[in-house]
Protein backbone atom coordinates (compact mmCIF):
# COMPACT_ATOMS: atom_id res chain seq x y z
CA UNK A 1 0.00 0.00 0.00
CA UNK A 2 1.17 3.51 -0.68
CA UNK A 3 2.52 5.69 2.11
CA UNK A 4 1.06 8.69 0.30
CA UNK A 5 -2.48 9.84 0.98
CA UNK A 6 -4.70 11.70 -1.48
CA UNK A 7 -6.06 15.04 -0.36
CA UNK A 8 -9.83 15.16 -0.13
CA UNK A 9 -12.45 17.81 0.57
CA UNK A 10 -12.86 21.37 -0.59
CA UNK A 11 -11.95 23.47 2.44
CA UNK A 12 -8.55 24.40 0.92
CA UNK A 13 -9.73 24.86 -2.70
CA UNK A 14 -8.99 28.00 -4.69
CA UNK A 15 -11.72 29.90 -6.52
CA UNK A 16 -11.59 32.92 -8.81
CA UNK A 17 -14.64 34.85 -10.04
CA UNK A 18 -16.96 31.92 -9.40
CA UNK A 19 -14.64 29.34 -11.02
CA UNK A 20 -13.03 26.45 -9.17
CA UNK A 21 -9.33 26.48 -10.04
CA UNK A 22 -8.00 23.15 -11.25
CA UNK A 23 -4.43 21.98 -11.91
CA UNK A 24 -3.57 19.05 -14.11
CA UNK A 25 -1.09 17.60 -16.51
CA UNK A 26 -0.62 15.49 -19.58
CA UNK A 27 1.99 12.93 -18.50
CA UNK A 28 4.11 11.66 -21.39
CA UNK A 29 7.12 9.54 -22.29
CA UNK A 30 8.94 8.48 -25.43
CA UNK A 31 9.33 4.91 -26.56
CA UNK A 32 11.49 3.59 -29.35
CA UNK A 33 9.69 2.84 -32.60
CA UNK A 34 8.56 -0.71 -33.24
CA UNK A 35 11.12 -3.21 -34.51
CA UNK A 36 11.59 -3.15 -38.23
CA UNK A 37 11.47 0.66 -38.33
CA UNK A 38 14.51 2.40 -39.66
CA UNK A 39 17.08 3.50 -37.09
CA UNK A 40 16.47 7.18 -37.73
CA UNK A 41 12.77 6.97 -36.91
CA UNK A 42 11.61 9.41 -34.30
CA UNK A 43 10.68 8.04 -30.92
CA UNK A 44 6.96 7.56 -30.42
CA UNK A 45 5.33 9.84 -27.86
CA UNK A 46 2.81 8.24 -25.51
CA UNK A 47 0.57 10.02 -23.03
CA UNK A 48 -0.75 8.56 -19.80
CA UNK A 49 -4.47 8.58 -19.16
CA UNK A 50 -6.50 7.23 -16.28
CA UNK A 51 -10.00 5.87 -15.99
CA UNK A 52 -12.75 7.78 -14.23
CA UNK A 53 -14.54 6.06 -11.37
CA UNK A 54 -17.68 8.03 -12.34
CA UNK A 55 -18.14 6.95 -15.94
CA UNK A 56 -16.71 5.88 -19.29
CA UNK A 57 -13.76 7.40 -21.12
CA UNK A 58 -10.26 8.33 -20.04
CA UNK A 59 -8.89 11.45 -18.36
CA UNK A 60 -5.64 13.22 -17.65
CA UNK A 61 -4.78 13.64 -13.95
CA UNK A 62 -6.27 16.84 -12.56
CA UNK A 63 -7.89 18.19 -9.45
CA UNK A 64 -8.41 21.18 -7.20
CA UNK A 65 -5.59 23.67 -6.72
CA UNK A 66 -5.30 24.27 -2.99
CA UNK A 67 -4.38 27.38 -1.01
CA UNK A 68 -1.10 26.01 0.38
CA UNK A 69 0.53 25.14 -2.95
CA UNK A 70 1.55 26.64 -6.28
CA UNK A 71 -0.33 25.60 -9.40
CA UNK A 72 2.75 23.62 -10.46
CA UNK A 73 2.86 21.78 -7.13
CA UNK A 74 -0.86 20.98 -7.49
CA UNK A 75 -0.34 19.52 -10.98
CA UNK A 76 2.54 17.34 -9.74
CA UNK A 77 0.49 16.23 -6.71
CA UNK A 78 -2.45 15.22 -8.90
CA UNK A 79 -0.15 13.15 -11.16
CA UNK A 80 1.13 11.29 -8.09
CA UNK A 81 -2.27 10.84 -6.42
CA UNK A 82 -4.34 9.84 -9.43
CA UNK A 83 -1.84 8.26 -11.85
CA UNK A 84 1.08 7.22 -9.67
CA UNK A 85 3.72 8.96 -11.76
CA UNK A 86 6.50 11.42 -11.02
CA UNK A 87 8.40 13.52 -13.46
CA UNK A 88 9.50 16.92 -14.66
CA UNK A 89 7.00 19.67 -15.49
CA UNK A 90 8.07 20.81 -18.93
CA UNK A 91 5.61 23.44 -20.10
CA UNK A 92 2.44 25.30 -19.20
CA UNK A 93 -0.03 24.34 -21.95
CA UNK A 94 -2.80 26.82 -21.21
CA UNK A 95 -6.02 27.42 -19.29
CA UNK A 96 -9.10 25.43 -20.23
CA UNK A 97 -12.62 26.31 -19.09
CA UNK A 98 -15.35 23.74 -18.50
CA UNK A 99 -18.46 23.14 -16.44
CA UNK A 100 -18.65 20.29 -13.96
CA UNK A 101 -22.07 18.82 -13.30
CA UNK A 102 -20.83 16.97 -10.23
CA UNK A 103 -18.66 19.71 -8.68
CA UNK A 104 -21.16 22.50 -8.08
CA UNK A 105 -20.86 24.10 -4.66
CA UNK A 106 -21.51 27.35 -2.81
CA UNK A 107 -18.43 29.03 -4.31
CA UNK A 108 -19.15 27.82 -7.86
CA UNK A 109 -22.89 27.19 -8.10
CA UNK A 110 -22.70 26.86 -11.89
CA UNK A 111 -19.89 24.29 -11.63
CA UNK A 112 -17.52 26.53 -13.60
CA UNK A 113 -13.91 25.38 -13.59
CA UNK A 114 -10.67 26.81 -14.97
CA UNK A 115 -7.93 24.20 -15.45
CA UNK A 116 -4.24 25.07 -15.73
CA UNK A 117 -2.67 22.21 -17.71
CA UNK A 118 1.00 21.28 -17.99
CA UNK A 119 3.14 18.76 -19.88
CA UNK A 120 4.78 16.33 -17.43
CA UNK A 121 7.74 14.25 -18.65
CA UNK A 122 7.40 10.99 -16.70
CA UNK A 123 10.54 9.70 -15.01
CA UNK A 124 8.98 7.20 -12.58
CA UNK A 125 5.91 4.97 -12.52
CA UNK A 126 5.16 4.15 -8.90
CA UNK A 127 4.18 0.60 -7.94
CA UNK A 128 1.68 1.93 -5.43
CA UNK A 129 -0.07 5.29 -5.23
CA UNK A 130 -2.98 6.84 -3.31
CA UNK A 131 -5.76 6.17 -5.84
CA UNK A 132 -4.51 2.86 -7.23
CA UNK A 133 -7.65 1.04 -6.08
CA UNK A 134 -9.93 3.29 -8.16
CA UNK A 135 -7.66 4.30 -11.07
CA UNK A 136 -6.20 2.31 -13.94
CA UNK A 137 -3.34 3.72 -16.03
CA UNK A 138 -3.21 3.49 -19.83
CA UNK A 139 -0.31 4.59 -22.07
CA UNK A 140 -1.68 5.71 -25.45
CA UNK A 141 -0.43 7.34 -28.61
CA UNK A 142 -1.78 10.83 -29.17
CA UNK A 143 -4.43 9.68 -31.72
CA UNK A 144 -5.55 6.90 -29.35
CA UNK A 145 -5.73 9.36 -26.45
CA UNK A 146 -7.73 11.82 -28.52
CA UNK A 147 -10.27 9.10 -29.42
CA UNK A 148 -10.61 7.82 -25.83
CA UNK A 149 -10.69 11.19 -24.06
CA UNK A 150 -13.89 11.71 -22.09
CA UNK A 151 -14.05 15.52 -22.12
CA UNK A 152 -13.85 17.93 -25.08
CA UNK A 153 -11.71 20.38 -23.08
CA UNK A 154 -9.12 17.64 -22.47
CA UNK A 155 -9.07 16.82 -26.20
CA UNK A 156 -8.44 20.52 -26.83
CA UNK A 157 -5.58 20.54 -24.29
CA UNK A 158 -4.09 17.48 -25.99
CA UNK A 159 -4.43 18.78 -29.54
CA UNK A 160 -3.94 22.54 -29.24
CA UNK A 161 -1.71 22.58 -26.17
CA UNK A 162 0.37 19.44 -25.83
CA UNK A 163 0.67 18.24 -29.44
CA UNK A 164 1.64 21.66 -30.83
CA UNK A 165 4.16 22.22 -28.03
CA UNK A 166 5.70 18.74 -28.42
CA UNK A 167 5.96 18.99 -32.22
CA UNK A 168 7.65 22.38 -31.89
CA UNK A 169 10.11 21.03 -29.31
CA UNK A 170 10.99 18.07 -31.57
CA UNK A 171 11.29 20.22 -34.72
CA UNK A 172 13.65 22.66 -33.01
CA UNK A 173 15.78 19.79 -31.67
CA UNK A 174 15.33 20.73 -28.03
CA UNK A 175 16.28 17.98 -25.62
CA UNK A 176 14.01 16.24 -23.15
CA UNK A 177 15.30 15.08 -19.74
CA UNK A 178 16.88 11.63 -19.67
CA UNK A 179 14.28 8.94 -19.27
CA UNK A 180 15.44 6.15 -17.02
Amino acid sequence: MSGLVARTGRHQQRYEAGCRLIAGCIPFKHRNPDEGSNENSEKVVEVLMINSPSGPGLLFPKGGWENDETVEEAAIREAIEEAGVRGVLMEFLGHYHFKSKTLQDEFSPEGSCKAAMFALFVKEEMESWPEQNTRRRSWLTIPEAYENCRHPWMREALKDGFSKWHENKISTGEAFPDQD
